[in-house]
Protein backbone atom coordinates (compact mmCIF):
# COMPACT_ATOMS: atom_id res chain seq x y z
CA UNK A 1 0.00 0.00 0.00
CA UNK A 2 0.92 3.60 -1.23
CA UNK A 3 1.58 5.57 2.04
CA UNK A 4 3.60 8.40 0.61
CA UNK A 5 6.89 7.96 2.40
CA UNK A 6 10.23 7.29 0.32
CA UNK A 7 12.42 4.77 2.02
CA UNK A 8 16.41 5.98 2.91
CA UNK A 9 18.54 4.06 0.51
CA UNK A 10 22.15 3.33 -0.07
CA UNK A 11 22.31 6.20 -2.88
CA UNK A 12 20.79 9.04 0.02
CA UNK A 13 23.39 7.84 1.89
CA UNK A 14 26.87 8.43 0.23
CA UNK A 15 24.66 12.05 -0.85
CA UNK A 16 25.03 12.62 2.53
CA UNK A 17 27.66 15.50 2.60
CA UNK A 18 28.34 15.65 6.54
CA UNK A 19 29.53 11.44 5.91
CA UNK A 20 31.72 11.68 3.02
CA UNK A 21 31.32 8.54 2.24
CA UNK A 22 32.14 7.21 -1.05
CA UNK A 23 32.12 3.48 -3.07
CA UNK A 24 35.20 1.40 -3.73
CA UNK A 25 36.43 0.85 -7.10
CA UNK A 26 34.45 -2.10 -8.49
CA UNK A 27 31.16 -1.05 -6.78
CA UNK A 28 27.64 -0.38 -8.80
CA UNK A 29 27.97 2.64 -10.25
CA UNK A 30 25.28 5.35 -9.49
CA UNK A 31 21.77 5.01 -10.37
CA UNK A 32 22.60 1.14 -10.13
CA UNK A 33 19.19 -1.04 -8.52
CA UNK A 34 21.92 -2.19 -5.98
CA UNK A 35 22.03 1.52 -4.38
CA UNK A 36 18.54 1.61 -4.28
CA UNK A 37 17.89 -0.82 -1.51
CA UNK A 38 16.31 0.42 1.63
CA UNK A 39 19.25 0.63 4.56
CA UNK A 40 17.14 -1.07 7.57
CA UNK A 41 20.26 -0.46 9.99
CA UNK A 42 23.79 0.28 10.24
CA UNK A 43 25.30 -2.18 12.19
CA UNK A 44 29.52 -3.11 13.46
CA UNK A 45 30.61 -6.04 13.94
CA UNK A 46 34.56 -7.13 13.76
CA UNK A 47 32.91 -10.88 13.26
CA UNK A 48 34.42 -12.67 10.26
CA UNK A 49 31.15 -14.43 10.40
CA UNK A 50 28.32 -11.88 10.85
CA UNK A 51 25.71 -13.36 9.07
CA UNK A 52 23.74 -15.20 11.48
CA UNK A 53 23.49 -11.59 13.63
CA UNK A 54 21.75 -10.25 10.73
CA UNK A 55 17.79 -10.35 9.81
CA UNK A 56 18.24 -8.53 5.88
CA UNK A 57 18.97 -4.72 4.73
CA UNK A 58 21.57 -3.79 7.06
CA UNK A 59 24.59 -1.81 6.16
CA UNK A 60 27.54 -3.41 7.98
CA UNK A 61 30.76 -1.48 9.52
CA UNK A 62 33.87 -3.21 9.84
CA UNK A 63 37.83 -1.71 10.05
CA UNK A 64 38.53 -5.32 9.52
CA UNK A 65 40.66 -5.85 12.08
CA UNK A 66 40.37 -9.86 12.60
CA UNK A 67 39.92 -10.51 8.89
CA UNK A 68 42.67 -12.53 6.84
CA UNK A 69 43.09 -10.58 3.57
CA UNK A 70 43.31 -13.41 1.39
CA UNK A 71 40.89 -14.00 -1.81
CA UNK A 72 39.60 -17.07 -0.51
CA UNK A 73 38.91 -15.52 2.94
CA UNK A 74 37.50 -12.19 1.42
CA UNK A 75 35.41 -13.97 -1.02
CA UNK A 76 33.94 -16.08 2.36
CA UNK A 77 33.52 -13.55 4.21
CA UNK A 78 31.58 -11.71 1.52
CA UNK A 79 29.13 -14.08 0.70
CA UNK A 80 27.93 -14.70 4.70
CA UNK A 81 27.16 -11.41 4.34
CA UNK A 82 25.28 -11.72 0.59
CA UNK A 83 23.49 -14.68 2.51
CA UNK A 84 22.32 -12.92 5.05
CA UNK A 85 20.77 -9.93 3.07
CA UNK A 86 22.96 -7.19 3.78
CA UNK A 87 22.16 -4.11 1.36
CA UNK A 88 26.16 -2.92 1.74
CA UNK A 89 29.59 -3.61 3.12
CA UNK A 90 31.05 -0.56 4.67
CA UNK A 91 35.09 -0.35 5.56
CA UNK A 92 36.77 1.82 8.08
CA UNK A 93 39.78 3.50 7.34
CA UNK A 94 42.44 5.72 9.29
CA UNK A 95 46.16 5.94 9.89
CA UNK A 96 45.35 4.30 13.30
CA UNK A 97 43.14 1.43 11.78
CA UNK A 98 44.34 -1.61 9.80
CA UNK A 99 43.78 0.18 6.81
CA UNK A 100 44.14 3.30 5.01
CA UNK A 101 42.85 2.33 1.57
CA UNK A 102 40.55 -0.56 0.98
CA UNK A 103 42.32 -4.22 0.38
CA UNK A 104 42.46 -5.43 -3.00
CA UNK A 105 41.56 -9.05 -1.86
CA UNK A 106 38.27 -7.58 -0.51
CA UNK A 107 37.55 -4.87 -3.14
CA UNK A 108 37.76 -7.78 -5.99
CA UNK A 109 35.48 -10.09 -3.81
CA UNK A 110 32.58 -7.18 -3.23
CA UNK A 111 32.74 -6.48 -6.94
CA UNK A 112 32.52 -10.00 -8.31
CA UNK A 113 29.51 -10.55 -5.93
CA UNK A 114 28.07 -7.44 -6.55
CA UNK A 115 27.93 -6.04 -3.01
CA UNK A 116 28.60 -2.40 -2.43
CA UNK A 117 31.69 -1.33 -0.71
CA UNK A 118 31.65 1.73 0.97
CA UNK A 119 34.49 3.19 2.96
CA UNK A 120 34.32 5.72 5.76
CA UNK A 121 37.01 7.82 6.00
CA UNK A 122 39.29 8.26 9.11
CA UNK A 123 37.04 11.52 10.66
CA UNK A 124 33.84 9.87 10.15
CA UNK A 125 32.97 7.82 13.50
CA UNK A 126 31.04 4.64 12.47
CA UNK A 127 28.36 6.43 15.18
CA UNK A 128 27.87 8.98 12.93
CA UNK A 129 27.11 6.46 10.02
CA UNK A 130 24.25 4.65 12.34
CA UNK A 131 22.69 7.79 13.76
CA UNK A 132 22.79 9.47 10.31
CA UNK A 133 20.89 6.27 9.04
CA UNK A 134 18.37 6.08 12.04
CA UNK A 135 17.70 9.80 11.87
CA UNK A 136 16.51 8.96 8.25
CA UNK A 137 13.88 6.52 9.06
CA UNK A 138 12.58 8.15 11.91
CA UNK A 139 11.95 11.48 9.28
CA UNK A 140 10.55 8.28 7.01
CA UNK A 141 8.12 6.74 9.85
CA UNK A 142 6.84 10.59 10.67
CA UNK A 143 6.21 11.25 7.18
CA UNK A 144 4.39 8.26 7.03
CA UNK A 145 2.43 9.10 9.81
CA UNK A 146 1.56 12.28 8.38
CA UNK A 147 0.68 10.84 5.26
CA UNK A 148 -1.77 8.40 7.01
CA UNK A 149 -3.54 11.07 9.08
CA UNK A 150 -4.14 12.84 5.88
CA UNK A 151 -5.78 9.89 3.97
CA UNK A 152 -7.47 9.56 7.17
CA UNK A 153 -8.89 12.85 6.87
CA UNK A 154 -9.84 12.68 3.57
CA UNK A 155 -11.28 9.40 4.22
CA UNK A 156 -13.56 10.43 7.14
CA UNK A 157 -14.61 13.86 5.25
CA UNK A 158 -15.86 11.62 2.60
CA UNK A 159 -17.39 9.51 5.06
CA UNK A 160 -19.03 12.37 6.39
CA UNK A 161 -20.35 13.93 3.55
CA UNK A 162 -22.00 10.26 3.20
CA UNK A 163 -21.85 7.46 0.44
CA UNK A 164 -19.90 4.41 -0.41
CA UNK A 165 -18.52 6.01 -3.75
CA UNK A 166 -17.03 8.96 -2.00
CA UNK A 167 -15.14 7.01 0.39
CA UNK A 168 -13.68 4.67 -2.74
CA UNK A 169 -12.95 8.40 -4.08
CA UNK A 170 -10.87 9.71 -2.00
CA UNK A 171 -9.08 6.51 -1.35
CA UNK A 172 -8.14 5.72 -4.75
CA UNK A 173 -7.20 9.81 -4.90
CA UNK A 174 -5.25 8.91 -1.82
CA UNK A 175 -3.41 5.64 -2.25
CA UNK A 176 -3.35 5.25 -6.34
CA UNK A 177 -5.11 1.38 -5.46
CA UNK A 178 -8.34 0.53 -6.64
CA UNK A 179 -11.34 -0.69 -4.69
CA UNK A 180 -14.65 -1.87 -5.01
CA UNK A 181 -17.67 -2.60 -2.25
CA UNK A 182 -19.81 -5.35 -2.89
CA UNK A 183 -23.57 -6.26 -1.45
CA UNK A 184 -24.35 -9.92 0.29
CA UNK A 185 -25.16 -11.50 -2.74
CA UNK A 186 -21.94 -9.72 -4.60
CA UNK A 187 -23.50 -6.96 -6.27
CA UNK A 188 -21.03 -4.47 -6.83
CA UNK A 189 -22.31 -1.15 -4.69
CA UNK A 190 -19.52 1.08 -5.84
CA UNK A 191 -15.86 1.20 -7.34
CA UNK A 192 -13.28 3.69 -7.53
CA UNK A 193 -9.83 3.29 -9.91
CA UNK A 194 -9.87 1.79 -13.83
CA UNK A 195 -8.95 -1.81 -12.44
CA UNK A 196 -12.01 -1.51 -9.57
CA UNK A 197 -14.60 -3.56 -12.47
CA UNK A 198 -12.29 -6.51 -12.93
CA UNK A 199 -10.80 -6.64 -9.52
CA UNK A 200 -14.79 -6.32 -8.14
CA UNK A 201 -15.74 -9.32 -10.71
CA UNK A 202 -12.82 -11.37 -9.94
CA UNK A 203 -13.45 -11.34 -5.97
CA UNK A 204 -17.03 -13.23 -6.42
CA UNK A 205 -15.88 -16.27 -6.85
CA UNK A 206 -14.54 -16.45 -3.16
CA UNK A 207 -17.34 -15.03 -1.07
CA UNK A 208 -19.23 -18.10 -0.81
CA UNK A 209 -16.47 -19.00 1.12
CA UNK A 210 -15.91 -15.93 3.38
CA UNK A 211 -19.91 -15.69 3.69
CA UNK A 212 -19.47 -18.69 6.16
CA UNK A 213 -17.10 -16.81 8.63
CA UNK A 214 -19.25 -13.69 9.00
CA UNK A 215 -17.64 -10.61 10.14
CA UNK A 216 -14.25 -13.20 10.54
CA UNK A 217 -13.89 -13.59 7.17
CA UNK A 218 -11.01 -11.41 5.96
CA UNK A 219 -8.35 -12.90 3.13
CA UNK A 220 -5.62 -11.90 1.15
CA UNK A 221 -6.53 -14.07 -2.49
CA UNK A 222 -4.61 -14.26 -5.28
CA UNK A 223 -6.55 -13.12 -8.06
CA UNK A 224 -6.42 -13.79 -11.91
CA UNK A 225 -3.20 -11.57 -12.52
CA UNK A 226 -3.33 -9.46 -9.01
CA UNK A 227 -3.48 -10.44 -5.31
CA UNK A 228 -6.48 -8.09 -3.58
CA UNK A 229 -7.74 -7.88 0.08
CA UNK A 230 -11.29 -9.02 0.43
CA UNK A 231 -12.52 -7.57 3.71
CA UNK A 232 -16.20 -8.01 5.39
CA UNK A 233 -17.96 -4.76 6.27
CA UNK A 234 -20.46 -4.18 9.09
CA UNK A 235 -20.61 -3.48 12.60
CA UNK A 236 -22.49 -6.74 14.70
CA UNK A 237 -23.79 -8.11 11.49
CA UNK A 238 -22.10 -8.72 7.66
CA UNK A 239 -23.24 -6.23 5.36
CA UNK A 240 -20.80 -6.65 2.35
CA UNK A 241 -17.50 -6.85 1.33
CA UNK A 242 -14.80 -4.23 0.45
CA UNK A 243 -12.20 -5.38 -2.08
CA UNK A 244 -9.12 -3.16 -2.18
CA UNK A 245 -5.67 -4.24 -4.31
CA UNK A 246 -2.65 -5.03 -3.05
CA UNK A 247 -2.07 -6.13 0.45
CA UNK A 248 -3.18 -4.97 3.69
CA UNK A 249 -1.16 -1.86 5.11
CA UNK A 250 -1.74 0.30 8.36
CA UNK A 251 -4.54 2.39 6.34
CA UNK A 252 -6.80 -0.30 5.61
CA UNK A 253 -8.61 -0.93 8.90
CA UNK A 254 -9.64 2.78 8.56
CA UNK A 255 -11.21 2.36 5.12
CA UNK A 256 -12.96 -1.02 6.66
CA UNK A 257 -14.26 0.96 9.48
CA UNK A 258 -15.63 3.57 7.21
CA UNK A 259 -17.41 1.71 5.15
CA UNK A 260 -18.71 -0.26 7.89
CA UNK A 261 -20.00 2.73 9.31
CA UNK A 262 -21.74 3.68 5.87
CA UNK A 263 -23.19 0.78 5.19
CA UNK A 264 -24.90 0.26 8.70
CA UNK A 265 -26.37 4.05 7.81
CA UNK A 266 -27.16 2.80 4.75
CA UNK A 267 -29.03 0.03 6.49
CA UNK A 268 -30.75 1.90 9.08
CA UNK A 269 -31.92 4.35 5.55
CA UNK A 270 -34.03 1.52 4.29
CA UNK A 271 -36.01 0.82 6.48
CA UNK A 272 -38.57 3.57 5.60
CA UNK A 273 -38.30 1.45 2.18
CA UNK A 274 -38.41 -2.31 3.65
CA UNK A 275 -41.66 -1.38 5.82
CA UNK A 276 -43.33 -0.32 2.24
CA UNK A 277 -42.79 -3.04 1.11
CA UNK A 278 -44.03 -5.66 3.69
CA UNK A 279 -46.97 -2.99 3.79
CA UNK A 280 -47.47 -4.20 -0.30
CA UNK A 281 -46.80 -7.46 1.21
CA UNK A 282 -49.72 -7.40 3.15
CA UNK A 283 -52.08 -5.94 0.66
CA UNK A 284 -50.91 -8.23 -2.04
CA UNK A 285 -51.82 -11.24 -0.07
CA UNK A 286 -55.00 -10.13 0.29
CA UNK A 287 -55.35 -8.68 -3.38
CA UNK A 288 -57.42 -10.14 -6.27
CA UNK A 289 -55.27 -11.06 -9.58
CA UNK A 290 -55.68 -7.96 -11.09
CA UNK A 291 -54.79 -6.18 -7.83
CA UNK A 292 -51.86 -8.34 -7.46
CA UNK A 293 -50.24 -7.63 -10.69
CA UNK A 294 -50.66 -4.07 -10.02
CA UNK A 295 -48.68 -4.11 -6.84
CA UNK A 296 -45.82 -6.31 -8.13
CA UNK A 297 -45.57 -3.36 -11.20
CA UNK A 298 -45.25 -0.97 -8.56
CA UNK A 299 -42.40 -2.92 -7.36
CA UNK A 300 -40.70 -3.61 -10.87
CA UNK A 301 -41.24 -7.56 -10.90
CA UNK A 302 -42.44 -8.81 -13.85
CA UNK A 303 -43.31 -12.59 -13.13
CA UNK A 304 -46.00 -15.30 -13.56
CA UNK A 305 -46.04 -16.88 -10.28
CA UNK A 306 -45.28 -16.56 -6.98
CA UNK A 307 -43.62 -18.98 -4.15
CA UNK A 308 -44.01 -18.55 -0.56
CA UNK A 309 -41.28 -18.84 1.71
CA UNK A 310 -41.55 -19.60 5.48
CA UNK A 311 -38.07 -19.53 7.69
CA UNK A 312 -37.65 -20.22 11.21
CA UNK A 313 -35.81 -18.07 13.01
CA UNK A 314 -35.10 -16.42 16.35
CA UNK A 315 -37.06 -13.70 17.68
CA UNK A 316 -33.54 -11.66 17.70
CA UNK A 317 -32.63 -12.11 14.14
CA UNK A 318 -35.56 -12.37 12.57
CA UNK A 319 -35.66 -8.77 11.17
CA UNK A 320 -32.00 -8.73 10.47
CA UNK A 321 -32.77 -11.76 8.59
CA UNK A 322 -35.68 -10.60 6.73
CA UNK A 323 -33.29 -7.19 5.87
CA UNK A 324 -30.52 -9.05 4.23
CA UNK A 325 -33.03 -11.52 2.44
CA UNK A 326 -34.78 -8.64 1.19
CA UNK A 327 -31.81 -7.14 -0.35
CA UNK A 328 -31.35 -10.47 -2.93
CA UNK A 329 -35.32 -10.99 -3.62
CA UNK A 330 -36.39 -9.47 -6.68
CA UNK A 331 -38.94 -7.17 -5.01
CA UNK A 332 -38.00 -7.28 -1.68
CA UNK A 333 -41.19 -9.02 -0.43
CA UNK A 334 -39.99 -10.12 3.01
CA UNK A 335 -41.52 -10.09 6.42
CA UNK A 336 -41.11 -10.90 9.96
CA UNK A 337 -44.32 -12.72 10.76
CA UNK A 338 -46.41 -11.47 13.89
CA UNK A 339 -45.20 -14.13 15.89
CA UNK A 340 -41.78 -12.42 15.37
CA UNK A 341 -39.50 -15.97 14.76
CA UNK A 342 -40.70 -16.28 11.36
CA UNK A 343 -39.40 -15.01 8.19
CA UNK A 344 -42.10 -14.91 5.35
CA UNK A 345 -41.07 -14.02 1.72
CA UNK A 346 -43.07 -14.35 -1.83
CA UNK A 347 -40.16 -14.98 -4.50
CA UNK A 348 -40.57 -14.58 -8.08
CA UNK A 349 -40.79 -17.32 -10.70
CA UNK A 350 -37.28 -16.81 -11.40
CA UNK A 351 -36.04 -16.32 -8.36
CA UNK A 352 -33.83 -19.79 -6.89
CA UNK A 353 -34.99 -20.52 -3.58
CA UNK A 354 -32.72 -23.04 -2.78
CA UNK A 355 -29.18 -21.32 -2.90
CA UNK A 356 -31.17 -18.36 -1.27
CA UNK A 357 -32.09 -20.52 1.34
CA UNK A 358 -28.53 -21.64 1.26
CA UNK A 359 -26.80 -18.46 1.58
CA UNK A 360 -28.64 -16.67 4.29
CA UNK A 361 -30.45 -19.29 6.47
CA UNK A 362 -28.52 -22.37 5.62
CA UNK A 363 -29.35 -25.11 8.34
CA UNK A 364 -32.58 -23.07 9.20
CA UNK A 365 -36.19 -25.02 9.19
CA UNK A 366 -37.78 -23.65 6.21
CA UNK A 367 -40.90 -24.62 4.15
CA UNK A 368 -41.40 -23.59 0.78
CA UNK A 369 -45.14 -23.42 -0.49
CA UNK A 370 -46.30 -24.30 -4.14
CA UNK A 371 -45.57 -22.29 -7.54
CA UNK A 372 -49.24 -20.18 -7.52
CA UNK A 373 -50.76 -16.93 -9.56
CA UNK A 374 -50.05 -13.80 -7.39
CA UNK A 375 -53.59 -13.55 -7.12
CA UNK A 376 -53.62 -16.45 -4.68
CA UNK A 377 -50.15 -16.28 -2.81
CA UNK A 378 -51.55 -16.59 0.33
CA UNK A 379 -52.58 -20.02 -0.22
CA UNK A 380 -48.69 -21.11 -0.97
CA UNK A 381 -47.49 -18.60 1.71
CA UNK A 382 -50.00 -21.07 4.24
CA UNK A 383 -48.60 -23.93 2.74
CA UNK A 384 -44.90 -22.57 3.59
CA UNK A 385 -45.84 -22.42 7.47
CA UNK A 386 -47.76 -25.13 7.38
CA UNK A 387 -44.08 -27.18 6.31
CA UNK A 388 -42.00 -25.41 9.30
CA UNK A 389 -42.40 -28.24 11.70
CA UNK A 390 -42.25 -30.98 9.39
CA UNK A 391 -39.59 -29.54 7.96
CA UNK A 392 -37.13 -29.08 11.75
CA UNK A 393 -37.93 -33.08 11.90
CA UNK A 394 -36.60 -33.72 8.76
CA UNK A 395 -33.46 -31.40 9.32
CA UNK A 396 -33.93 -29.60 5.99
CA UNK A 397 -36.07 -27.41 4.16
CA UNK A 398 -39.13 -28.60 2.44
CA UNK A 399 -40.92 -27.86 -0.37
CA UNK A 400 -44.97 -28.16 -0.70
CA UNK A 401 -44.36 -30.20 -4.01
CA UNK A 402 -43.10 -33.07 -1.86
CA UNK A 403 -44.96 -32.46 1.37
CA UNK A 404 -47.75 -32.85 0.58
CA UNK A 405 -47.42 -36.35 -0.56
CA UNK A 406 -47.48 -39.30 1.96
CA UNK A 407 -44.32 -40.14 1.58
CA UNK A 408 -42.71 -37.31 3.40
CA UNK A 409 -44.71 -37.88 5.98
CA UNK A 410 -43.15 -42.04 6.21
CA UNK A 411 -39.93 -40.51 5.49
CA UNK A 412 -40.96 -38.64 8.93
CA UNK A 413 -42.08 -41.09 10.97
CA UNK A 414 -39.35 -43.83 12.94
CA UNK A 415 -39.16 -46.81 10.78
CA UNK A 416 -40.81 -48.96 13.67
CA UNK A 417 -43.74 -47.42 13.78
CA UNK A 418 -44.44 -47.63 10.05
CA UNK A 419 -43.58 -50.96 10.02
CA UNK A 420 -45.68 -51.78 12.86
CA UNK A 421 -48.74 -50.30 11.71
CA UNK A 422 -48.39 -52.13 7.89
CA UNK A 423 -48.29 -55.40 10.22
CA UNK A 424 -51.29 -54.81 11.61
CA UNK A 425 -53.12 -54.23 9.10
CA UNK A 426 -51.73 -56.93 6.61
CA UNK A 427 -50.36 -59.63 8.85
CA UNK A 428 -53.22 -62.26 8.25
CA UNK A 429 -52.54 -61.91 4.09
CA UNK A 430 -50.29 -64.21 2.30
CA UNK A 431 -48.26 -63.04 -0.83
CA UNK A 432 -50.99 -63.84 -3.27
CA UNK A 433 -54.31 -62.14 -1.24
CA UNK A 434 -51.33 -58.75 -1.22
CA UNK A 435 -50.46 -58.39 -4.81
CA UNK A 436 -54.26 -58.72 -5.53
CA UNK A 437 -55.37 -56.72 -3.12
CA UNK A 438 -52.63 -54.09 -4.78
CA UNK A 439 -53.55 -54.78 -8.27
CA UNK A 440 -57.53 -54.00 -7.37
CA UNK A 441 -56.94 -50.58 -5.44
CA UNK A 442 -54.07 -49.42 -8.38
CA UNK A 443 -56.78 -50.47 -10.78
CA UNK A 444 -58.79 -48.04 -9.51
CA UNK A 445 -61.24 -51.10 -7.60
CA UNK A 446 -61.85 -51.96 -11.28
CA UNK A 447 -62.03 -56.48 -11.24
CA UNK A 448 -61.47 -56.40 -15.03
CA UNK A 449 -58.52 -54.95 -14.88
CA UNK A 450 -56.88 -56.28 -11.97
CA UNK A 451 -58.11 -59.72 -13.67
CA UNK A 452 -55.95 -58.69 -16.38
CA UNK A 453 -53.06 -57.21 -14.28
CA UNK A 454 -52.95 -60.59 -12.64
CA UNK A 455 -53.44 -62.85 -15.79
CA UNK A 456 -56.56 -64.78 -13.42
CA UNK A 457 -60.35 -64.15 -13.87
CA UNK A 458 -62.80 -61.52 -12.60
CA UNK A 459 -64.10 -64.00 -10.29
CA UNK A 460 -61.08 -65.12 -8.14
CA UNK A 461 -60.38 -61.41 -7.66
CA UNK A 462 -63.63 -61.11 -6.44
CA UNK A 463 -63.13 -64.56 -4.31
CA UNK A 464 -59.86 -63.43 -3.07
CA UNK A 465 -60.92 -60.03 -1.61
CA UNK A 466 -63.60 -61.41 -0.32
CA UNK A 467 -60.90 -63.63 1.62
CA UNK A 468 -59.01 -60.09 2.39
CA UNK A 469 -62.40 -58.41 4.08
CA UNK A 470 -62.94 -61.58 6.36
CA UNK A 471 -58.90 -61.88 7.03
CA UNK A 472 -58.32 -57.77 7.61
CA UNK A 473 -62.21 -56.98 8.89
CA UNK A 474 -62.10 -53.88 6.64
CA UNK A 475 -65.32 -53.16 4.01
CA UNK A 476 -63.43 -52.69 0.52
CA UNK A 477 -66.66 -50.78 -0.02
CA UNK A 478 -65.74 -48.59 2.80
CA UNK A 479 -63.73 -45.66 1.11
CA UNK A 480 -61.71 -45.35 4.74
CA UNK A 481 -60.80 -49.04 5.24
CA UNK A 482 -60.07 -48.67 1.26
CA UNK A 483 -57.57 -45.88 2.31
CA UNK A 484 -56.49 -48.18 5.26
CA UNK A 485 -55.42 -50.91 3.41
CA UNK A 486 -53.86 -48.85 0.67
CA UNK A 487 -51.66 -47.10 2.98
CA UNK A 488 -50.91 -50.33 4.74
CA UNK A 489 -49.55 -51.47 1.32
CA UNK A 490 -47.09 -48.39 0.60
CA UNK A 491 -45.97 -48.33 3.84
CA UNK A 492 -44.62 -51.98 3.95
CA UNK A 493 -43.15 -51.49 0.59
CA UNK A 494 -41.54 -48.32 2.13
CA UNK A 495 -40.25 -50.42 5.50
CA UNK A 496 -39.08 -53.29 2.33
CA UNK A 497 -37.22 -50.80 0.71
CA UNK A 498 -34.77 -49.63 3.56
CA UNK A 499 -34.61 -53.20 5.17
CA UNK A 500 -31.68 -55.73 4.44
CA UNK A 501 -31.89 -58.17 1.90
CA UNK A 502 -32.40 -60.65 4.77
CA UNK A 503 -35.01 -58.64 5.86
CA UNK A 504 -36.81 -57.95 2.28
CA UNK A 505 -37.58 -61.91 1.88
CA UNK A 506 -39.22 -62.36 5.45
CA UNK A 507 -41.21 -59.27 4.84
CA UNK A 508 -42.31 -60.69 1.62
CA UNK A 509 -42.77 -64.55 3.17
Amino acid sequence: MDNGAMPFTLAHLLATPALRLALAPGAPPAGSPALSRPISAAHVSELTRPGPWLQGGELLMTVGLLLPMDAASCRAYVEDLRRAGACALGLGLGRELPYQMAPEPLVAAAADIGLPLLTVPEEVPFIAVTKTVFAAQAAEERRALERALEVQRRLTAAAAAGGVAGILGAWHHATGLAAGVLDLVGRPLATAGEAATALVDEAVAVLPTMARHGLRGSAVVDLPGRRASVQPVGAARLRGYAVVAGTPGPLLPVLVSLLSLEMERRHLAGDPERRRRVAVLGRLLAADAGRAAELLTGLGVTTRTLRGVAIEATAEGAADLAADIALALPGGLVRVASGGAVVELLAPDETAVAPLLDRFAAGRPAGIGGAVEPGTAATSLRQAVALLPASVRAGRPLSADEGVTSRLLWELAPPDVLRGFADTVLAALDETLTDTLRAWLEQNSSLEDAATELGVHRHTVRNRLDRVERLTGRSLAVAADRHELWLALRLREVAVAGATPGERDRERR
